[in-house]
């Protein structure tokens, strides 16, 4: 019988950040080597730790991982802040303060990877490299809108980010129903989009401040200052990059991988035939493409086997 989700994501831990409680894992590496870099996995957009659940125990084979509930999802505090990817970075980098304190290979899915991107280029003591799937950049989306029309779109993004409306919105999306359709469309393989999916999708929606978290961050995605560009981080970057793109992605077309391909030279580019979320979709492929890349990066003289720090006291 197949354990239950919550016990394939490794030895979850709450922690406190800037007062609100938040939520991750880790996974000590079973078979370490002498020179292994741990690994931080980045959620994306509604999702959480849970989505990992296919990869963390095959990669803290080799390496420890960590994954973390970005503020605002899964099991962290629906709190009421200003979000942005900034907001994230620093969670992210203050987490690496406290529990890994050695360079790590990042890995992002969706938003998840916009941060990684933000969070190398903000703070490149921490990140030894970093792979990215489903890239979004909310620049491309300004830049096809015409100069002419994009006071009117603003103006429709206004409205639809009132409170009133993505209250109502956010009622009926996060029915299982809903999610369930929602994740057909984010995945080419329909077999991939199972009751335990939904389950980690649908079950953060229940909680407490939930839809003021959701209202905040959706309005918060409709302003420029939500996030920076793509296009102007990833050139400035020496770091090893890994992006995995589904050619069957309906969420970030995938035609805008053509945007990234002579960005950067240093990275480099996967495509499979999957949907937004391939680590969900093609699990055993894309753990096995993460451990083939880490392989080819350089080696460092860190131990990676650091058991995380104690949990700290929780509040709520």
């Amino acid at each position: 019988m197949t354990q239950h989700w919550q016990h394939r994501i490794g030895s979850q831990r709450d922690w406190v950040w800037r007062g609100w409680q938040t939520r991750y894992t880790y996974i000590r590496a079973s078979q370490p080597t002498q020179k292994t870099t741990p690994l931080l996995l980045l959620h994306g957009f509604g999702t959480s730790i849970g989505h990992w659940r296919h990869n963390l125990a095959v990669l803290g084979q080799s390496h420890t991982v960590y994954a973390l509930d970005m503020l605002g999802f899964g099991a962290s505090r629906k709190a009421q802040a200003d979000y942005k990817v900034d907001l994230w970075v620093e969670q992210v980098y203050d987490f690496w303060r406290t529990f890994i304190q050695q360079p790590v290979v990042l890995v992002g899915n969706s938003i998840g990877s916009l941060v990684c991107l933000a969070v190398a280029a903000a703070h490149p003591e921490m990140v030894k490299g970093f792979v990215m799937m489903s890239l979004p950049d909310p620049s491309v989306e300004e830049e096809a809108i015409p100069a002419w029309l994009r006071p009117v779109v603003a103006g429709v993004k206004g409205v639809v980010a009132s409170p009133v409306i993505l209250q109502n919105v956010f009622y009926l999306v996060r029915r299982p129903s809903f999610v369930r359709k929602w994740a057909a469309i984010a995945y080419a393989n329909p077999n991939a989009v199972t009751d335990e999916l939904v389950d980690i999708l649908a079950g953060p929606a229940q909680d407490r401040g939930s839809a003021a978290a959701f209202g905040a961050i959706l309005k918060a995605m409709t302003s420029a200052k939500f996030s920076p560009s793509v296009k102007t981080l990833l050139p400035t970057l020496n770091t090893p990059m890994l992006l995995i793109w589904g050619r069957q992605d309906k969420m970030i077309p995938f035609s805008v991988l053509a945007r990234f391909r002579d960005i950067n030279p240093k990275l480099q580019l996967v495509e499979l035939d999957t949907g937004h979320c391939p680590h969900d979709e093609c699990p055993d492929e894309v753990n096995q493409i993460i451990l083939n890349w880490l392989e080819t990066m350089p080696e460092d003289q860190v131990d990676s086997s650091a058991t995380p720090q104690k949990q700290l006291a929780v509040s709520d």
